[in-house]
């Protein structure tokens, strides 16, 4: 074990300089564009110190430069730093708002033949575009015989690979979902439930740099993407709202988080309508590229 550094930023058993944490900070923010400032020093310690221990390394330089040798070990990294708090309906005013306000017309479109697409960007372990679905379901039990799709994307593949099994404690579920769709729609396994049925077929999940590039077309008549551009600065803030602007069909919806605004050139095509809910208007779409 190294001895405590003069130099140290934290004093624990693998200290940690400043020098240390801006590398691992501007790896970070390269990879994932997730912004991390000095103050956030503490949670990088705690969340790092398991992977130093389990790859037997002595101190966190080595561990910057395993990291700048070893893309998997990035990924590891990524997924240790990225938060995922999440749960089913989480912030309800917003599945309330789709379900009375935007999800009547989106069915009545696919009913007649129409594709629709929704999207849960930073869908972390599924939760959330596994509520979408519900809601859709919710209003019409055939629903997963149209063409409607939820596309569920995250940058993390361990949460991915959590959607995918769509496996959740069924106390967990118990609370947010109603009896008649927790028998319906999730199998039980044990003391869980796995998603199951027009559920599971409605939801496909995919890895996605939201920072990166996009493979998928578009457009969307639906955008969840919340609590996620907290953790970016204001340049790729502005930069992932034009992005979604683009990507919106007009009259689709954007619904962010709770403390995150639309800033910047996607402000004129992205017009406020509700708690932190945003329509499409029927400008261009090549100006908020």
């Amino acid at each position: 074990m190294s001895a405590l550094r003069k130099d140290s930023l934290i004093e624990g058993d693998f200290p940690l300089t400043l020098e240390d944490f801006r590398d691992i900070a501007a790896m970070l923010y390269a990879d994932a564009r997730i912004h991390l400032t000095d103050s956030k020093a503490s949670l990088v310690y705690s969340r790092l110190i398991k992977r130093l221990r389990a790859l037997n390394l002595e101190s966190f330089a080595d561990y910057c430069a395993l990291l700048r040798e070893e893309e998997a070990e990035r990924s590891e990294m990524l997924s240790a730093l990225t938060t995922n708090v999440t749960r089913f309906f989480r912030e309800r005013h917003h599945f309330e708002h789709f379900s009375s306000s935007v999800l009547p017309g989106l069915l009545a479109r696919a009913r007649r033949g129409a594709r629709v697409r929704l999207w849960s960007a930073g869908c972390s372990s599924g939760e959330e575009p596994y509520s979408i679905a519900l809601t859709v379901l919710e209003q019409d039990p055939r629903a997963a015989d149209l063409d409607i799709k939820v596309l569920a994307t995250d940058i993390d593949p361990r949460m991915i690979a959590r959607g995918r099994d769509g496996v959740y404690p069924e106390a967990a579920l118990a609370e947010d979902v109603s009896t008649g769709a927790l028998q319906r729609f999730f199998f039980k396994e044990g003391s869980a439930r796995r998603a199951a049925g027009e559920l599971r077929k409605m939801v496909a999940f995919r890895r996605l740099n939201l920072n990166g590039d996009w493979p998928m077309r578009g457009p969307f008549d639906i955008i969840f993407c919340r609590n996620v551009a907290i953790y970016f600065d204001d340049a790729t803030q502005e930069a992932l709202w034009a992005k979604f602007a683009a990507m919106l069909a007009p009259g689709g919806w954007l619904y962010i988080g709770h403390s995150e605004r639309v800033d910047g050139p996607a402000s004129a095509y992205l017009d406020s309508a509700g708690v932190t809910a945003y329509r499409r208007n029927a400008k261009p779409q090549g100006g908020a590229q």
